[in-house]
């Protein structure tokens, strides 16, 4: 076996199932009902996002995101709403969790985030979300996060590097590393897996603790921030430790 047949292998062992049998979509036909009843005439969408919609999710760490879009002019604060969703899910039968932006639920054995936003006025994706831990707000642009991601040709790295940074129990905000992973191979080309993967790692031993990665939706979003300086010295120490190693099955498995 190649190095590049072996990673395909760990990526087709991680593989998050699609379509509408899938437990992410159950999911999400389960909670939609509610959901519609609960914004009302408020509700603008009920659209998937994170890892599922673009296509990054790992077995065993991923797992879905529901983003709900309200309307500009939806009563009620941003905490108010939020707050108003958790109540939703309780009386569900969700086992709500507060999460930063999230509400986390479980419903049927599969977990999931409802993400609650509100329009920002004169604009169609961009939208206000209640920061829980700061009891603040941020923007954020899901679609633009998305088509991002999806269509930067790095699905399978990103992938890889995901699984590789669960194996490892390493922490880290998904979009983050998504981005890194990103820039880091630009301008190589969309052959060699394993090598790619290995530059990734590679250059995640070697820049991710000193690498400023922007939220291409908010300038101000500043996603490096959201880890301590240990925190990525860690992550960076793992990559440049996995980089090395003789044998990929140290490296994921």
């Amino acid at each position: 076996m190649t190095a590049d047949e072996y990673v395909e292998s760990v990526l087709a062992k991680y593989a998050v199932p699609r379509g509408s049998n899938s437990p992410a979509e159950q999911l999400g036909a389960t909670v939609a009902g509610p959901l519609r009843s609960w914004a009302g005439q408020q509700l603008n969408a009920l659209q998937y996002s994170g890892s599922y919609a673009k296509e990054t999710g790992v077995r065993g760490i991923s797992d879905v995101d529901v983003f709900i879009s309200l309307k500009s002019d939806t009563t009620g604060t941003l905490k108010e709403i939020y707050e108003k969703l958790v109540s939703l899910a309780q009386n569900n039968g969700w086992s709500p969790r507060r999460q930063n932006v999230s509400v986390g639920v479980t419903v049927n054995g599969t977990l999931g985030d409802l993400v609650p936003g509100k329009v920002q006025a004169g604009y169609q994706n961009y939208h206000s979300l209640y920061l829980r831990k700061r009891d603040s707000w941020t923007q954020t642009n899901v679609a633009l996060h998305v088509d991002t991601v999806h269509n930067s040709g790095r699905l399978r790295e990103i992938r890889a590097v995901k699984i590789w940074r669960m194996l490892h129990g390493l922490d880290s905000p998904s979009l983050y590393l998504e981005l890194f992973t990103i820039d880091a191979l630009s301008g190589r080309l969309r052959s060699g897996l394993a090598e790619n993967v290995l530059h990734a790692l590679r250059t995640i031993g070697s820049s991710l603790a000193s690498t400023r990665i922007v939220d291409p939706a908010n300038t101000n979003n500043i996603l490096s921030e959201d880890l301590t300086q240990a925190e990525k010295q860690r992550i960076a120490a793992q990559g440049a430790q996995s980089a090395r190693e003789q044998s990929w099955g140290r490296i994921i498995w």
